[in-house]
């Protein structure tokens, strides 16, 4: 069986949140001798060639039309790294190597449809010049949307791609790929083919998610819950009808995650590491990373953490409504990530008007796992979430997460109190039920002994993505028996 795998976002090569570690470690557990696997990412400025010996494959150059323009596409490749899958990076200095970020802020919306329209042509076009004619194409978000919608469409009649079939993963139903219809005419498309209901239109505008969810054959949401929650109309971003109508196609798989890269015992970012059998160490790396808070620290005050795109969705607005209250918590606050400006000011108003919440924003590899091997608490308060990863790998590093009960959060911590509890939960999207939980969990820390047991329960669970490579082997399998 042949998969290709379709991501705007691939780790380690680039990152912005949880689509790139999925696909930077899924396909590894994917591969075995009957499965050949392709993953192809476009070539974003910022990507160190020399690092991952990126080189460009011969007479690799693709003249396609768009719209009324021909632009000139070349292909480079590497290995994922630590395996023999086959990395393909599509380059084009206009909409891909020109950035050192993958969506650079402030652009055109336009171009950002002309970025990934280009991208996803392109990778079938680049299949076929590869003669990698896939049983698969595993698309992500829409930003490769407009795969499933060419292969029913333009490409429905061509040998090359006949027996393909589509997987589209939904990791964030907020982003849809909103836009006039004009853009079909720079995509190619034929407008009365999709333009309907039960296409790509939707309320007078197009929607590439829609279009996605219509066209492909196999619908993934990223955790069990979110794939409830998306069906109606509190979660379902406006898709909540589109959803119910192919629900016969939607299946929720909790994403997994990669212990090689997050495991307190091996990880190399970390100045001490520890397991679950000596946990002494990690105390040690508290005192580390709060010195890169510029925080005293001070034995018996627990250190609360949030490493997060700063954003609504992940509810800062609940910690702006409790602001005064988090300044006077008996424990320290560390925040790491970038966002939108309003939260950045208020972190950095926070760092500078407090003695206890300190933020950094930017984003650092190296200081995530510091931060999930120093922190004792994790707080993730979304507004929803489609999975989530952080609390996965807070859970493995014996960081207790605090967190609303929604999408992946619900499926993944179990609340204190109960025997087999590795978190704290609540339930509405309310701030005082959120100070009240970290409170809750501020006094459980001072229990050394409910403390320790909560420790010993997180760092025993097991998200790993062998358990959940095994429900996408069988949907693969699934759909290519239907060609």
């Amino acid at each position: 069986m042949k998969i290709l795998y379709a991501s705007f976002e691939l780790a380690p090569f680039t990152k912005v949140g949880g689509l790139a570690d999925v696909m930077g470690s899924l396909p590894k557990y994917i591969e075995d001798e009957n499965t050949q696997i392709a993953i192809f990412t476009p070539l974003i400025g910022s990507i160190d060639k020399n690092k991952y010996n990126i080189q460009e494959i011969e007479n690799s150059q693709l003249r396609m039309r768009f719209g009324w323009a021909e632009y000139i596409f070349t292909l480079k490749m590497c290995k994922l790294p630590d395996t023999d899958i086959n990395v393909f990076f599509i380059d084009n200095p206009k909409f891909f190597s020109c950035f050192n970020c993958v969506y650079p802020s402030g652009i055109d919306s336009w171009y950002e449809q002309e970025r990934f329209i280009t991208f996803s042509q392109c990778v079938l076009e680049y299949a076929r010049r590869l003669n990698f004619k896939p049983d698969i194409i595993h698309c992500n978000d829409w930003h490769t949307a407009m795969i499933p919608v060419w292969l029913k469409t333009s490409y429905k009649n061509d040998e090359f791609f006949k027996n393909t079939k589509t997987v589209f993963s939904i990791h964030n139903l907020a982003y849809q790929g909103k836009y006039f219809p004009e853009i079909l005419d720079f995509a190619g498309i034929n407008r009365d083919e999709v333009y309907h209901q039960y296409g790509l239109e939707h309320y007078g505008m197009l929607v590439w998610m829609k279009g996605a969810i219509n066209y492909s054959d196999k619908i993934i949401a990223v955790s069990p819950n979110y794939a409830k929650e998306i069906l109606t109309y509190d979660y379902g971003e406006g898709m909540d009808w589109t959803l119910r109508n192919n629900e016969y196609k939607l299946k929720g798989i909790l994403n997994g995650i990669d212990y090689k890269i997050f495991n307190p015992e091996t990880d190399k970012l970390i100045k001490y590491n520890y397991n679950s059998s000596n946990i002494e160490n990690k105390e040690k790396c508290k005192q580390d990373v709060m010195k890169d808070f510029w925080l005293e620290y001070k034995k018996d005050r627990p250190l609360i953490a949030m490493i997060s795109r700063l954003v609504e969705q992940k509810g800062i607005d609940l910690l702006k409504a409790v602001e005064n209250e988090l300044r006077n918590l008996n424990a320290d606050i560390i925040i790491l990530g970038t966002g939108e400006k309003r939260y950045e000011d208020f972190f950095v108003w926070m760092s500078y008007n407090s003695n206890n919440v300190r933020a950094r924003i930017e984003y650092s590899n190296d200081l995530c796992n510091k931060i999930y091997a120093g922190a004792d608490m994790f707080l993730m308060p979304s507004k929803f979430e489609p999975c989530g990863l952080s609390q996965l790998i807070s859970l493995k590093y014996g960081t207790i997460p605090i967190v609303r009960a929604t999408g992946g959060l619900e499926d993944t911590i179990n609340a204190y109190p109960n025997q087999d509890a590795d978190g704290f939960k609540f339930y509405n999207y309310n701030a005082h039920e959120m100070l009240g939980t970290i409170q809750f969990a501020i006094d459980a820390y001072h229990n050394k002994k409910e403390w320790n047991a909560l420790i010993q329960n997180a760092m025993k669970k097991d998200f790993s993505w062998s358990k959940s490579a095994l429900e996408y082997k069988k949907i693969y399998k699934e759909l290519k028996g239907q060609q």
